[in-house]
Formats: C-alpha cells, structure tokens, sequence
C-alpha cells in the first residue's frame, strides 16, 4: 500500500528564505521530493511565473503566500494543510490566494485541508469540517460550491 505524500504546509506566515529568489525557495522541495513538480511549473501554476527572479522582500504579501503555495504543490504531495492562508491578506489579495490554491488542488488533484477562522471561506470546499472546543460539531457537504471570486467577507 502506498504511503501519503504530504507536501510542504502553507501557514500564515510565509516562511520563505529571504536570501532566495522565488524560483529558489521553490527549487527546494524539487531537491528532496521523488516526483516534483518543474519548480518553474508550479510558480506559473499560481501566476507568478514572470517574478520567479525577485526575492521575498521584492513581493507583496499575497505573491509572498503564493509562493509558499508553489513551494508547497512542487512535492506534488498527496495532501496539502493550508493554516490560515489568507489571514495576514487583505480581502483582494486572500482572493487572489484561494484561487491559487484552488487552481492547483484542481490540476494536481491534491486532497487539500484549509484550517481557518474565515467562515465564507467554507463556500469554495467539497465538504467543511465545523469544530467547537477541539471536537468535531459537524461535517458538511457543499453541493454548490462558490468560487474564490465568489466570496465575500
């Protein structure tokens, strides 16, 4: 039986090496993953193939975020957990995240968990995992997902 792969998380804080352009924090997990995905690839996966050459402090917040989402689909990993991707963003920007990470579970078919404190976040998902005081209060299906486009908070 074949273990999960899971990938790199996504946190709130981005977590990139500041001495490193984008394409090198990316080309990091292709250094040790057995089946990565072209680091190239998967910054254009979340559009920012053209700025793949600019260093952490030479990115907004939500480049910084889609980065650390490009690093994290680069393992091609089986599950991905996103803790709070969007918390640090302003709405536009956490927008423009939520599409990424939903283009990419998409192409890669990644089974994607995002733990957040966002409730319109919900809409996007298959099924929401709601929890109160560390227990499970209910699981629900989203028959109409909405797209990140879609949201409002």
């Amino acid at each position: 039986m074949k273990g999960l792969d899971i990938g790199v998380s996504v946190f709130q804080f981005y977590n990139l090496i500041a001495g490193l352009t984008a394409l090198e924090n990316v080309s990091l997990v292709a250094e040790i993953s057995p089946h990565p995905l072209e680091p190239t690839d998967a910054l254009a996966l979340v559009g920012l193939g053209e700025r793949k050459d600019h260093y952490p402090c030479q990115l907004s917040g939500g480049e910084q975020q889609r980065v650390a989402i490009a690093r994290a689909f680069g393992n091609r990993p089986d599950v991905l957990l996103c803790d709070e991707p969007t918390g640090a963003l302003d709405i536009t920007t956490g927008i423009v995240v939520l599409d990424a990470i939903a283009t990419a579970n998409r192409q890669l078919g990644t089974l994607t968990v995002v733990i957040t404190h966002n409730a319109s976040i919900a809409s996007m998902a298959d099924r929401v995992v709601t929890m109160v005081d560390g227990r499970i209060a209910k699981i629900e299906c989203n028959e109409h997902k909405k797209s990140a486009h879609d949201l409002v908070w």
